[in-house]
């Protein structure tokens, strides 16, 4: 038996025998096919060649026959020389036929995976923000690159070697038979001697397979969150350094202690299936030796028979678990099925309409939105389907978290929101950036339904900056033509110069070129929430949407950009969440949202006076004479 027989048999036998009781979902076959159907040429082509490879296996023993019992016992030299200048050149084929396989393998295969992780990252990008507060970012990068690669290997590994096997078995057997009924009886008789113990191990390796994944999970979620900077910024005002070694030591050892007992195991299946294969080739030389002896096959016929032989055993071990092979590769294209097959909650209409030119109005009437109980695949959440940590996210889509609500910004106007923590402001924000739709009721820009425009129409008029600004691990220069992407090097200068933060990326090492660090770490909060900034003002929209916005600024940095909002944003309407609301007293209206609804309405002065909720909340804050000075 082959090494590389031997290697993929294990392989075969290892994975998880549990796919053979998984039901596909109906129509996966068609859609499978559907993907082949683009490449059903070279599809062909590889096909025939994997056909005339496995079937040339049998020609180099027949040769070998003919080479020793009709040339070398015969002495004709001529017959040998063109013999062995034959199979050399069934040698040179089949090498030949392996690079012109692997290189349409090659081709076909990444096509797949180019077309299916481009087909997941669009389809993914498109998914409304509730399906990734539900998400786990690691279960979605596992469908782009473990399970796109697990679907296409049905093409290029598993159908292939399917079929090689099938060819390879009918013709060693075909030319054993021919031989030798006898020897070729006798040597299908160890066969069971092959599989049992190889399903055998097999299960044991797939339990450790399955163990080593989950361990080195762990371990690797534990160097995620230890490396990434907020984790490392926690161990280090934290951490006590023996107990984070002494724990990643523990895991690394539960991986060690996995990779040792798979090893062992496996070569333990190898070992064992080279013994049998040897044990086989020396039975069938013995009583082949017997036969030719009593002249019932020719000396050249045994040599060839034992040939064959070493053939034999590698198609029938792996064709012996062909069901799990093909249902592993069916159960990844499943997988990536099921994220296709995702409906996005929010979806642009058949024929979108265009938003006004010019400055925005902002109208919502009679608003009601229930974040939705389940917005991802149950595989995909954190806390499985439905599971604590998705609802602590979006709620429990049960009760209205915006309910009747009312009200309008008038072109050029300044709305500002406030009230206490989880009153519902963040969430009315979202609805007029069309993060989510309404249940009931309309939201209207420029007196369009955001649900008759398209997202991208919304996104290039609405312009957000959220209390905790992201920035890409890029440049500062990548990070600002993310808001506009023709923008050139003065525009950038002058969205810096409006947002108080020229001098700021001016004084970075590389300037627009200095990288940011992973979530703009290597800034300040309040630096980071000025480069935001200057990205919304490089994009110019007409509607803003600012969440929060200063409150990452000291007192000095605060006074800056709200001078640079207030020259900015003049004839562009906004709405801004505020918690101090020393930042919105000279807004044009202002809503206090309580319980998912707007419960007082008016200017600052007014609802001073009121004595009413806002009245409570200005208290509270300008309390302390010398905070508020």
């Amino acid at each position: 038996m082959s090494s590389t027989s031997g290697w993929a048999a294990m392989r075969s036998f290892s994975r998880d025998g549990s796919v053979r009781e998984h039901r596909l979902a109906p129509g996966t076959l068609r859609r499978v096919a559907a993907l082949a159907r683009p490449h059903r040429r070279p599809l062909a082509v590889f096909t025939a060649l994997v056909v005339l490879d496995g079937a040339l296996v049998a020609v180099p023993p027949l040769l070998l026959r003919h080479l020793i019992d009709d040339g070398v016992r015969t002495g004709d030299r001529s017959t040998v020389v063109v013999l062995a200048l034959l199979v050399a050149a069934v040698a040179l084929a089949e090498a030949g036929l392996s690079l012109v396989q692997r290189w349409l393998s090659a081709r076909i295969g990444e096509g797949l995976i180019y077309e299916l992780r481009s087909a997941v990252f669009e389809h993914v990008q498109r998914q409304s923000i509730g399906f990734f507060t539900r998400s786990q970012t690691g279960a979605l990068v596992s469908r782009l690159n473990s399970d796109v690669v697990g679907a296409q290997q049905a093409f290029t590994s598993t159908a292939a070697g399917v079929l090689s096997n099938a060819v390879t078995l009918v013709a060693v057997l075909t030319a054993m038979l021919v031989l030798s009924w006898q020897i070729t009886l006798l040597a299908l008789v160890v066969v069971p001697a092959f599989l049992l113990p190889a399903r055998r191990v097999g299960r044991r390796l797939a339990a450790l397979r399955r163990e080593a994944m989950q361990r080195n999970a762990d371990l690797g979620e534990r160097m995620t969150e230890r490396f990434g900077v907020a984790g490392a910024l926690l161990v280090k005002t934290y951490g006590d350094d023996g107990e984070e070694s002494s724990q990643f030591r523990s895991r690394a050892a539960a991986v060690r202690d996995v990779g040792v007992r798979t090893a062992l195991s496996s070569r333990v299946f190898f070992a064992g299936l080279t013994a049998l294969a040897a044990l086989a080739t020396a039975m069938v030389y013995g009583v082949g030796g017997w036969l030719a002896i009593s002249g019932a096959v020719t000396t050249g016929s045994l040599v060839a028979l034992a040939a064959l032989l070493a053939r034999l055993y590698g198609p029938i071990t792996g064709l012996a678990n062909v069901q799990v092979d093909v249902m592993t590769a069916l159960v990844s294209f499943e997988r990536v099925f099921e994220v296709l097959d995702l409906v996005p909650a929010v979806r642009d209409p058949e024929h979108p309409r265009a938003l006004p030119a010019g400055p925005l109005d902002v109208e919502l009437d009679d608003v009601v939105f229930t974040y939705p109980a389940v917005s991802t695949l149950a595989s995909l959440q954190a806390g499985g389907a439905g599971g604590p940590a998705a609802d602590a996210l979006e709620g429990t889509g049960e009760r209205p978290v915006v309910r009747g609500v009312s009200l309008h910004a008038g072109a050029g106007q300044v709305v500002a929101l406030v009230g206490r923590s989880g009153a519902g402001k963040t969430t009315l924000a979202s609805l007029v950036a069309r993060l989510h739709d309404v249940d009931s009721g309309s939201v209207r820009v420029g007196g369009v339904d955001v649900r008759e425009t398209s997202q991208a129409e919304l996104r290039r008029r609405v312009g957000v900056v959220s209390q905790d600004a992201h920035l890409f691990h890029d440049t500062v220069r990548a990070n600002l033509l993310y808001g506009r992407a023709d923008a050139s090097e003065g525009d950038l200068w002058a969205a810096l110069a409006a947002a108080r933060a020229d001098g700021v990326v001016r004084g970075l090492p590389e300037g627009l070129d200095t990288v940011v660090g992973e979530r703009g770490h290597r800034l300040s909060g309040g630096e980071k929430q000025r480069v935001a900034l200057a990205r919304l003002l490089l994009r110019a929209p007409s509607v803003v949407v600012l969440d929060e916005a200063t409150a990452h600024l000291d007192s000095e940095s605060e006074r800056a950009v709200q001078e640079a909002l207030d020259a900015a944003l003049v004839g562009r309407t906004s709405i801004v969440i505020a918690h101090r609301l020393s930042t919105v007293r000279s807004a044009d209206l202002i809503c206090v949202v309580d319980d998912g609804r707007v419960v007082e309405r008016g200017r600052h002065e007014d609802l001073v006076a009121r004595g009413g909720l806002y009245a409570e909340l200005h208290r509270t804050q300008f309390s302390d004479g010398p905070v508020a000075a």
